[in-house]
């Protein structure tokens, strides 16, 4: 076999090869198609006696949740910086008391084209430790989205650097459903002024 013809034919294996891993890696099926499962999943729990934070009035009235469509514009990533001195805060409830979470790091990006910083808390509760928890208001609240903001819990590791922010996973309290719920309020400097057309849009059934 001539080289020519050689380098000709690993050309194209290599073109092959390059489609496959941008399709198997890159392809947005491999992001959207679990994250409407995640959402359907979370259907099918809210309406079960076990695990729903509806009334039985309203489990039985429930109708599903709705959501912006998917947009890999609101998955962002963001530059995670420590807070030198983590302070435990007394985060105010919707019933007017407080609870104590860690003040844990802050994290920079942009939407919009615009910068936006937001900071990220750790529970103290002892349960998912592995996740950040971000509590957020913006433009939509009110509108399309719950009035009193919705929450992020992010993935992340101790010595990161960045962390990724995925907004079409912003989720509204159970407070939304349920006024019997006591949930956080998004504190000041978490109060975002773009809106965030992503996520979980307010639920048609609220109270």
């Amino acid at each position: 076999m001539s080289r020519p013809l050689r380098l000709i034919i690993f050309a194209g294996i290599v073109l092959v090869l390059f489609y496959f891993v941008k399709d198997t890696l890159f392809n947005d099926d491999n992001y959207i198609k679990p994250l409407l499962q995640e959402r359907q999943n979370k259907e099918l729990s809210f309406r079960s006696r076990e695990n729903s934070p509806f009334t039985e009035d309203g489990r039985r009235a429930f109708k599903g949740l709705t959501y912006y469509e998917p947009n890999l514009a609101y998955r962002v990533k963001a530059q995670l910086q420590a807070i030198p001195k983590q302070d435990t805060v007394q985060m105010k409830m919707n019933n007017g008391t407080s609870e104590p979470y860690l003040r844990y790091a802050t994290a920079t990006f942009e939407l919009e084209g615009q910068p936006q910083r937001l900071t990220l808390f750790k529970r103290l509760s002892g349960e998912k430790q592995e996740e950040l928890f971000v509590p957020f208001t913006d433009k939509t609240n009110g509108f399309e989205t719950y009035g009193g903001g919705r929450f992020l819990d992010v993935a992340y590791r101790e010595d990161a650097k960045t962390i990724q922010l995925d907004f079409n996973r912003a989720y509204s309290p159970y407070c939304n459903y349920n006024p019997d719920y006591v949930c956080p309020v998004p504190p000041q400097d978490n109060r975002l002024a773009v809106a965030v057309p992503a996520g979980e849009k307010t639920y048609e059934g609220a109270h």
